[in-house]
């Protein structure tokens, strides 16, 4: 259901314009499903001094915007994906010296398994900055924003409207269909942006078929690599690849392959609900019982055990 941004003043509009918390701009309430595309020019700011009863999600395209809750701040350029979690006083504008802050919004409930995708990108107070999404993601990031538009606009009927909104203009999901298609873009977005766990700079003067092999790893640990495979993916012969990536990294590509399955299945025990013999078998480990062993010697507790501890839904 398309609306303008001004006739929907608890989407995002116009609140206290220089940051200070003098003015508030309300949220929607915590179960609709509302987004919108704005470009916006020096001046607009929203700030809301008793936070939101919603989460807000926020891609920018173009310029640059400046985000805080509580303690924390962060500066938001092309690319990158600032969350704000509910209940804390937060506020938004365009950054001071920016020309204008062209950027993608949506306020809704996360989902549960969203929350350990975030957790890498925790700044304090809620707010979760994921500054570093590969540029090879951001076309489909917006793709699916402007999915998510579109399907939050669907009556159920016919096909959904078109995927290009004009600037200022808000949909809201009425509909349960409608609600649960724009999550799911959303979800898209928010995995592609926080896949795997934070980024850390490549290995001064590793080889640059090690770092690919690395990353044939990390994309599918799942999948049957073997020191073979992976060293036909980089060009090697296995001899020459196997002792170039135990010299480089430290430890043998089996070694690190294990390592890379375990981090894959705390990943799925901390935001899906799939049994335990599931998880292994996704992780690329035949048997449950040499799993339940395995994650036992790297985390300390048996896959159940962990997956209460650290498997809970958004605060």
């Amino acid at each position: 259901m398309p609306v303008r941004a001004d006739g929907l003043p608890t989407a995002a509009g116009n609140g206290d314009t220089d940051g200070s918390g003098d003015a508030g701009d309300p949220a929607p309430p915590p179960g609709l499903v509302v987004l919108g595309h704005f470009d916006q020019t020096p001046g607009y700011g929203v700030s809301r001094p008793y936070g939101s009863a919603s989460w807000l999600f926020t891609w920018t395209t173009a310029g640059r915007g400046r985000l805080w809750q509580g303690g924390a701040r962060t500066s938001a350029g092309a690319g990158d994906l600032v969350v704000l979690a509910p209940g804390v006083p937060h506020g938004y504008a365009v950054e001071q010296g920016a020309r204008h802050w062209r950027f993608w919004w949506a306020h809704c409930q996360a989902r549960p398994s969203w929350a350990a995708w975030l957790r890498p990108y925790d700044a304090g107070d809620g707010l979760y900055a994921v500054t570093s999404a590969p540029a090879g993601v951001h076309g489909r990031v917006e793709t699916a924003f402007r999915r998510m538009h579109a399907d939050a606009r669907w009556t159920g009927t016919e096909a959904p409207p078109g995927a290009a909104p004009p600037d200022g203009q808000v949909a809201v999901a009425h509909g349960s269909a409608a609600r649960e298609l724009a999550l799911c873009a959303l979800e898209e977005i928010v995995l592609l942006t926080t896949a795997g766990s934070r980024p850390t700079e490549p290995r001064p003067g590793l080889d640059a078929r090690i770092r690919r092999a690395q990353e044939l790893i990390d994309a599918d640990p799942g999948a049957p690599h073997t020191v073979r495979s992976l060293a036909g993916g980089v060009a090697l012969s296995p001899s020459r690849f196997a002792h170039l990536f135990s010299r480089q990294v430290g430890q043998s590509p089996m070694r690190a392959l294990r390592e890379a399955r375990l981090r894959h299945a705390a990943r799925l025990l901390e935001s899906t609900d799939l049994p335990a013999e599931r998880v292994a078998a996704a992780s690329g480990f035949a048997s449950p019982f040499h799993f339940n062993r395995a994650f036992r010697e790297r985390y300390g507790a048996p896959p159940g055990a962990y997956r209460t501890r650290h498997g809970e839904p958004p605060a």
